[in-house]
């Protein structure tokens, strides 16, 4: 069983617990490499990401689930997106030098917003003020006030590995309070260590070697960007032939970076003139009646 890049769920037998683990090594390196980020702002990316896994987890549809992290200090923007095959990327921006502390050190007055965005469907979004000290427990008040389902988490960082514990009791199983307050007093003994640094099986082993837990095949884990030059074409198609021919007059190409993974997409005027010439030649999709 592996226990680099993948997503571990599991069931307590007899209750209406369940649970996840996930581990993020060469995934969470890979975003490290995309952008210099300081060691205080890659803790707080590496536990968004952890958690947006382990939330993505959590759904019953496919599609993708975006984990968005907006204040007014020094970080401004945590993103995290994960999808249900598995795929995970994130991005930082900030201002200044950001310090290690609680979330309002960090973040100043803020909000958290998660979308859902499945494959087919409708997109949904919950926005909740940015409260507690650090992201689990801003994500663990966002479930007990937006979605009223018992939801814990524990979530740690370094430079090699980010990765997470995640408690949920399932809705409308009517299980015993104590068998959801004895586990969770046990998962409460977790040390950030122990989380980034023990193999699944150990770690599961120390917290509950007394619960009858059912551990499942892992699911694996790896970074993916979403961008494409198509997908950016669309864009410049909607800013309109006018616009993208003004910006080409005052340089000689328009050059457009992903912010995800810095792949650098550029169109001279000959790239760019093919986006609506093809646009012209295909004409409108036919209308529905």
């Amino acid at each position: 069983m592996s226990d680099t890049d993948a997503l571990h769920r599991f069931l307590f037998d007899g209750t209406d617990v369940r649970g996840e683990l996930v581990h993020l090594d060469a995934s969470w390196r890979a975003v490290l490499g995309r952008h210099p980020y300081p060691e205080t702002v890659q803790g707080p990316l590496g536990e968004a990401l952890a958690a947006t896994m382990l939330l993505t987890g959590t759904l019953k549809f496919d599609g993708a689930l975006i984990l968005q992290v907006q204040g007014e200090g020094p970080l401004r923007t945590l993103v995290a997106q994960a999808t249900h095959a598995g795929t995970i990327r994130g991005l930082a921006r900030w201002e200044g030098e950001v310090p290690a502390g609680d979330l309002a050190q960090v973040f100043g007055p803020g909000r958290l917003v998660l979308t859902l965005e499945p494959a087919e469907g409708e997109r949904y979004q919950g926005i909740v003020p940015l409260l507690g000290t650090d992201l689990a427990s801003a994500l663990e008040t966002y479930f007990r006030t937006s979605e009223q389902l018992g939801t814990r988490l524990w979530l740690a960082a370094g430079p090699e590995r980010a990765a997470g514990l995640l408690l949920q009791r399932l809705p409308g199983q009517g299980g015993e309070d104590e068998d959801w307050t004895r586990i969770l007093t046990l998962a409460d003994t977790l040390t950030a260590g122990e989380l980034t640094g023990l193999p699944v099986a150990t770690l599961l082993h120390r917290l509950f070697h007394e619960e009858a837990l059912r551990l499942f095949e892992p699911e694996p884990v790896a970074f993916r960007c979403t961008c494409s030059r198509g997908r950016i074409e669309d864009t410049l198609r909607a800013m309109g032939q006018a616009e993208v021919e003004a910006t080409l007059a005052e340089q000689d190409q328009i050059e457009v970076s992903c912010e995800f993974c810095n792949r650098i997409y550029r169109w001279d005027r000959v790239d760019a003139g093919q986006i609506f010439t093809a646009a012209t030649r295909h004409g409108p999709p036919p209308a529905r009646h």
